[in-house]
This record gives structure tokens, C-alpha cells and sequence, in this order.
């Protein structure tokens, strides 16, 4: 039987193949595919009406992913493969990545393509195939899956006394919620350009209880209290990513400019407090293992067994109980009263 961590689902942003077409190049008139069919300096567009579509994805044991059966997008049930990342220069000389998800059939035959952009893309602009890359695209894929906070976040350790994240040290002991003091195995750091799926969530000083602004990734999961369920979600913990509670006032999404970006790794997956607000830690499976260095993957099916079977990633709700004009002050709301 899988594991909870293991069945944890995620969902992505994707624009279908049909959206990108070549507009000039070897290929002319074809939509995007796999790197085995493509062809550098081909100039592709996205179309004017193309919108984003949720792909929901949940990673398998054997290295590929299962779309879900919640998927906006693609058949529930059929195999995804990560096939490559590509590289695309606009006319202005800007580049943006993509990752290209393929999804078969029971014969292992094409049915769909998809592009995950890792930077906005804009609608009749052409883009150059400028680079193609089957090696690193399990590495990208990863970076977009952990979760991460930015430079200045201040961690409680187990003293009681709050550091900002960029100080800290392996062996630092942190303050955890269900485990008391825990010492951090591994601290990730990485800067990238703050667009697409790397652009972080900023939640304004005040609005969960924090005394700062906490900025996170967008797929960050922040654990809540409920003293009355007033999400209807038949419990009083839960876990809800930071991208849900975007209401464009005290939650906003930060765009622009670049970002410094941190990890912490325990021996398990914990939630610690950032900022005072209670947050989860770098969760090892399927999608994240290839962010880690080499060395350290090597022990982690010993050393780190305790990434899987956690009983708060139950907690997990879902963006459907979260459509509301400001779910972060209900939320609020629901854990002083």
C-alpha cells in the first residue's frame, strides 16, 4: 500500500499542446510535442485565447506520474511522463523555460502533450526553440515541487529564539510542532527569477498571525488550527498551500525581479513556525528527490523513512473548500474564536 506522501497529489499550471504552434521554422503549422520531435530555431506563438489549465498529478513508484482523477486536463488515470525542458527566446531576447509532460495510452502511445511554463508567455509573441534538454528537466520539475522560503524568514528554534532562515546551520536545532526540538539535516538555497511558477506568495504581517510578511513558495503548505470548522472540511487541523489564500489584498502573489530561495531538510517532514506561522518542511518523494544533491540522496532510504506515513499530510484540503473572497480571514477568524 502507498503511502500517504506518496499519493499526495499536486496540481499544475499547463497549457495544451495546441496552444504553442509553429509559426515559422521545420515544423510550420505543428503544435508543441516531445523532444524527439522537435527542432531547434522553429519559432513558436501562443495563441491569443489560450488560458492555463489545472493538470492534477499524483507520482507513481515507478518514476512517472498518474493524472488525477480531480484533473482539470487529460485523461484520470493515464501515465505522465516529464519528458524534457525547453528553452525559448521572445523576440525581445527574454528566454522562458517549459516543461513538456506527455501523457499515453494503455500501449504506451501519445495521447497528449503538455507545457508547463516556468515563465509567463505572452499571446502572439514568437518564441524561439533555442535549447532542448532531456537531462535536467527531473531537477526543474523538482524546484517547482518544494517548498521554500525566501531570505529574511525568521524561524523559531528551539530556544524560543526566532533566526533568520539564511543563518541557520546543519545541526541547528528547530522548534517543531508534534516532535519538540529537531535538528535540520539539509538546507537548500536557490536564486531564480520571481515569474511563473517560481514567483512567490507574500502573506502581509498580521493576516494569519504572523508579526512579518512571510514569503513563501507557492505551493507551500501552511498548517492551520480551526477552533469551529469553518471550512467544512470535517476536522479542526488542516493544511492549505499558500497559492489557495491569494486574494489579491493581504495574500498576493509577488511577481517581478528575483528571488532567494531556502529548504529545510529534516530526518522527517515537520511543521515548524516561519514568521509564527506554522509551516511545513521540505517533504521528500518522488517529485522533490532529484532537488537534493547526490550525496545525500544515496541515504535516504535509510535515513530518511520518516517522509512518508506522516499523519498531517492528511490534513491537506482541497482549493475547492478554499473559493472564497478571502479565505485567509476566515481562516483567521476560525483560529482565535
Amino acid at each position: 500500500m502507498k503511502t500517504p506522501a506518496q499519493n499526495a497529489a499536486q496540481s499544475i499550471p499547463v497549457y495544451q499542446s495546441a496552444d504553442l504552434t509553429v509559426v515559422n521554422g521545420a515544423n510550420l503549422g505543428d503544435p508543441l510535442s516531445f523532444a524527439m520531435e522537435l527542432d531547434l530555431d522553429d519559432t513558436y506563438e501562443l495563441r491569443q485565447n489560450a488560458r492555463l489549465r489545472r493538470l492534477s498529478i499524483t507520482p507513481s513508484d515507478k518514476g512517472t506520474f498518474i493524472i488525477s482523477p480531480d484533473s482539470a486536463i487529460g485523461r484520470p488515470g493515464a501515465t505522465l511522463y516529464l519528458d524534457s525542458s525547453l528553452t525559448l527566446m521572445s523576440s525581445t531576447g527574454q528566454t522562458a523555460e517549459v516543461l513538456v509532460l506527455v501523457e499515453v495510452d494503455d500501449h504506451s502511445n501519445v495521447e497528449n502533450v503538455f507545457a508547463l511554463p516556468l515563465a509567463q508567455l505572452t499571446p502572439r509573441m514568437g518564441y524561439s526553440l533555442v535549447g532542448i534538454d532531456r537531462e535536467t528537466a527531473r531537477q526543474k520539475f523538482a524546484q517547482v515541487a518544494c517548498v521554500s522560503f525566501s531570505r529574511g524568514t525568521h524561524i523559531t528554534m528551539a530556544s524560543g529564539a526566532q533566526k533568520p532562515i539564511e543563518e541557520l546551520t546543519l545541526g541547528d536545532l528547530v522548534l517543531t510542532r508534534d516532535d519538540g526540538p529537531q535538528a535540520v539535516r539539509w538546507i537548500g538555497q536557490s536564486t531564480v527569477r520571481a515569474v511563473g511558477e517560481f514567483a512567490p506568495i507574500r502573506i502581509k504581517a498580521g493576516t494569519l498571525h504572523n508579526e512579518n510578511d512571510l514569503l513563501v513558495s507557492p505551493d507551500h503548505r501552511l498548517f492551520i488550527y480551526q477552533r469551529f470548522d469553518a471550512l467544512g472540511a470535517g476536522r479542526h487541523e488542516v493544511l492549505v498551500r499558500a497559492r489557495h489564500l491569494v486574494n489579491g489584498d493581504t495574500v498576493t502573489r509577488q511577481s517581478g525581479g528575483f528571488v532567494d530561495y531556502f529548504q529545510l531538510l529534516f530526518d522527517r517532514h515537520h511543521i515548524i513556525f516561519a514568521e509564527g506561522i506554522a509551516a511545513e518542511t521540505f517533504l521528500v518523494d518522488t517529485r522533490t528527490r532529484d532537488a537534493l544533491p547526490a550525496e545525500l540522496t544515496r541515504t535516504l532510504d535509510e535515513g530518511l523513512s520518516g517522509h512518508s506515513g506522516r499523519r498531517h499530510l492528511e490534513y491537506e484540503v482541497s482549493e475547492a473548500l478554499l473559493k472564497h473572497p478571502d479565505a485567509a480571514s476566515l481562516l483567521k477568524r476560525a483560529s482565535t474564536r
